[in-house]
């Protein structure tokens, strides 16, 4: 009787026991996710990376590229446009490549790789592409081939070029790879698994990497183009852009720091609001408020000195949205860039003149401003023909108007066309405009032999350390 009675007790034990681990389940919130799900988080993650706008030890990399470029500037807060600033690029790594990595990991523990698990897997590539374009375009050497092992807490740093032309093979093997007979995710907030559109950003992409190694690898560069051309963007629907939602955490990472951070320390930049006003710009009453109690007059502010906010022209408000969308590659740079290959003589493509035309035509557009850009392109000032300057300053000062909200592309072509002509504010860090973003100093404590073995390869960590693509 008591041996049944232990046994009794026993099974009692281990049902409870059972039951109690049941218990501690929850079952409210899931312990895994589609693949799609860590996608669009990564996508998301880039459209606050490249948007946001406030900075500091602990902010993202690109944050201050706005302020660089001189299209805005801080009236309080002057470490950014007197390049004091430091930031973590964890934000890039771990909120973006890290889920890309997890929505690649999710599709292909599938077993059986479906077309449909191809074509995610393809536009898994190019955001990743796009992502690490983006570090290399900004620092130089970065941690590539160990960045994303969760078991190397100290990768090592590749070199930019070979990085860059690893990337733009891997961008063409990725468009090669979509097949637009066959579906992708039932809804991702780019494209809508749209693969006609995902083909056009690949190739816009690509051609864009093509046009920025053109002077310093012209082989590399050529081929790009040329494999790029027949698929790139030919109107504003085709514009790779996320768009946003009304609510919370879905909106606009730019309305949430403006409106809901209620800052008071951005407004135009005064060389950037100048130009426009010079060219009497429509762009000027979307990009820019009035300054209070005037009537349409747009002031912008000295970059590096501390004065009253409302004294000049803050955002306009159109970004105090939360819907309002953030883009990553627009049809308007598309069109530039083949005004600048028809300068070149690149793969066979002509019109100048008429690209650049497009292309001014194509911001106005976007903007809601179609029916002033006929009078916009017969100022002299403006007009391919008489525009002051060489095709580089044509291109190059138009574009940075028409880049406005794009600060990291923005600062990267100021670097690559020597347009415009920009001064380091007063008591900076360094006397003239970085081409160059610093390494984390994170990087020097938990990483620091990398760190220093790619701070020599490069010719110093320094804001004015050339990129292997900025040869001029």
């Amino acid at each position: 009787m008591k041996n049944y009675y232990i046994i009794f007790l026993i099974a009692l034990f281990f049902s409870c026991s059972a039951d109690l681990e049941d218990m501690n389940v929850d079952v409210k919130n899931a312990t895994e996710a589609p693949a799609e799900t860590f996608f669009n988080n990564a996508l998301k993650n880039l459209s606050d990376t490249m948007s946001g706008i406030t900075y500091g030890a602990n902010g993202n990399p690109f944050n201050t590229t706005r302020l660089l470029v001189q299209q805005i500037s801080s009236v309080t807060y002057n470490e950014g446009t007197t390049y004091y600033s430091n930031f973590t690029w964890n934000e890039v790594y771990m909120d973006i490549l890290n889920n890309l990595g997890k929505s690649r990991e999710v599709v292909e523990e599938s077993g059986n790789i479906s077309p449909v698990n191809t074509n995610q897997l393809a536009i898994i590539e190019i955001v990743e592409v796009y992502t690490f374009g983006k570090l290399v375009e900004a620092f130089g050497n970065i941690p590539y081939t160990e960045a994303l092992d969760v078991n190397n807490i100290s990768p090592a740093y590749d070199d930019e070029e070979v990085i860059y032309a690893d990337l733009i093979s891997r961008l063409t093997a990725a468009i090669g790879a979509l097949d637009e007979s066959q579906a992708s995710w039932n809804q991702d907030i780019l494209y809508n698994g749209d693969i006609v559109g995902w083909k056009r950003f690949g190739s816009s992409l690509l051609f864009q990497m093509g046009m920025r190694v053109i002077d310093a690898d012209p082989t590399l560069g050529n081929e790009a183009i040329t494999a790029a051309s027949p698929n790139i963007f030919t109107s504003n629907a085709d514009i790779a852009q996320v768009e946003h939602l009304e609510s919370q955490p879905n909106t606009a990472e730019l309305w949430t720091d403006l409106a809901v951070g209620n800052r008071r320390d951005f407004v135009g930049c005064d060389v950037f609001v100048d130009y426009m006003n010079d060219l009497d710009d429509p762009r000027r009453t979307v990009f820019f408020q009035e300054v209070d109690g005037t009537d349409e007059v747009y002031l912008g502010a000295p970059s590096g000195l501390t004065v009253a906010y409302f004294d000049y022209s803050r955002f306009g408000t159109l970004f105090y949205q939360p819907t309002t969308p953030v883009i990553l590659l627009d049809y308007a740079t598309v069109e530039f860039l083949l005004a600048e290959a028809a300068e070149r003589g690149v793969a066979g493509v002509t019109d100048a003149e008429g690209h650049y035309n497009q292309a001014i035509r194509a911001s106005f557009e976007y903007y809601g401003l179609g029916d002033s850009v006929d009078a916009y392109l017969t100022n002299p000032d403006v007009a391919y023909a008489t525009a002051p300057g060489t095709w580089k300053q044509k291109i190059g000062m138009q574009k940075w108007v028409a880049l406005f909200n794009q600060g990291l592309e923005a600062w990267t072509e100021y670097r690559r066309l020597d347009y415009p002509i920009l001064e380091a504010p007063p008591q900076s860090f360094v006397p003239t405009v970085p081409i160059r973003l610093t390494y984390p100093i994170s990087e020097q404590t938990l990483n620091r032999a990398n760190y220093e073995s790619a701070d020599a390869a490069i010719g110093g960590d320094l804001f004015t350390t050339s990129l292997f693509w900025d040869v001029n």
